[in-house]
């Protein structure tokens, strides 16, 4: 049996009907940049999330990035973040001219440890992102407690947790920002790279929008330096049909979720935990073992690929040796880094080849 890590293929069989018409509208109309496509996506994403403003890019790091400079962080600031994600969250901190500073992870739930936020906060604190990792949200009542209590900005890194939610509501709500990722592989993904900021603050619509756009509102007319990050037509196309199906999507993957704790043996690995006010959406499922790297070879000897989100924390990549971290800095992210495993994890997934994974792992 040879299991993906991810079986896109599948997806679009599922829907390849309307895949298939609305990439071919979009080439009939030649409408390739911006235009009605594009609109339509994010009106639809801002009235399904419950936002007023959904304002594309062409990444999920290029979302983080225009959010900070929209927010007017940059040189001497500092922003905090977790010390386990991928780079995106840390390296457009710098990309601002702000300084990212890490904090360690919580052992259950991988997210940042918001008991040890306050210690980093200093006078040159101007923002906190959170990331919510793997599909689960952060402590966004913490976070917006202290947000609240320093004077802080939030910018919520939602590229894996597309519509988790934290006490029922949605993720990315919270802060002054919420960044999406559309990579493909994502719960809602693109067939390309694509992303989008939400944001309930007309201020702030603007200004991204602006940033995102050359800093112009309309063509010709540059009222400041920007970028060029733009949602294709293709993509918003493609992103409004999926669009549609997230949520028997979502349910899915946490039936699934659901089927590997029931099958895995506690004995073996550590299965992932959900708190009690989180909505969990697993764009990943991962495991925790100490004998990772036996576990993932006899995984792939038997079909099954499976990923390390991520095999390095953060603080300890070169690209911060400058920082001069070491283990004792972060233990829980220099230590787990060394032995989570993400499992298979899609939608089309089923209970026989969940059952055929689990067994090979126990």
């Amino acid at each position: 049996m040879n299991i993906p890590f991810v079986d896109l293929k599948a997806q679009y069989k599922s829907i390849k009907t309307e895949i298939d018409k609305a990439i071919q509208n979009v080439i009939n109309e030649t409408a390739f940049i911006k235009g009605k496509y594009v609109q339509k996506f994010e009106e639809e994403y801002a009235r399904e999330y419950g936002v007023k403003h959904v304002i594309s890019c062409a990444n999920g790091t290029d979302a983080i990035y225009i959010a900070l400079k929209a927010l007017g962080i940059g040189d001497g600031d500092e922003v905090i973040t977790t010390a386990l994600s991928w780079i995106s969250t840390s390296e457009t901190i710098s990309q601002s001219g702000a300084s990212p500073v890490f904090v360690d992870i919580d052992s259950d739930y991988y997210t940042i440890d918001t008991s040890k936020i306050e210690e980093k906060i200093t006078e040159k604190t101007k923002a906190i992102i959170p990331v919510h990792l793997y599909g689960h949200s952060a402590n966004m009542k913490n976070i917006m407690g202290l947000a609240k209590k320093y004077n802080l900005k939030v910018i919520e890194d939602c590229a894996q947790a597309h519509f988790a939610q934290w006490q029922d509501k949605n993720v990315g709500t919270f802060g002054d920002f919420g960044t999406f990722s559309f990579f493909p592989g994502k719960n809602l993904g693109a067939y390309g790279d694509a992303g989008c900021l939400i944001t309930n603050d007309d201020s702030l619509a603007e200004k991204s929008f602006m940033f995102a756009n050359h800093g112009a509102k309309k063509k010709h007319h540059h009222d400041l330096e920007g970028i060029n990050s733009r949602l294709d037509g293709l993509q918003a196309a493609i992103l409004s049909v999926k669009l549609k199906y997230i949520h028997k999507w979502t349910d899915l993957r946490i039936q699934h979720a659901a089927t590997y704790s029931e099958l895995l043996s506690e004995n073996c690995v550590e299965i992932p935990k959900t708190h009690q006010d989180a909505k969990h959406v697993f764009h990943l499922y991962v495991i925790r073992c100490k004998n990772r790297d036996d576990i993932q070879n006899n995984l792939k000897e038997n079909g099954i690929s499976s990923g390390i989100h991520y095999p390095t924390a953060l603080p300890y990549l070169k690209a911060y040796d400058y920082l001069g971290h070491s283990s004792k800095h972060f233990p829980l992210a220099f230590d787990f880094s060394t032995k989570i495993l993400s499992l298979p994890m899609f939608a089309e997934l089923n209970v026989k080849k969940i059952r055929f994974i689990t067994n090979k792992i126990n």
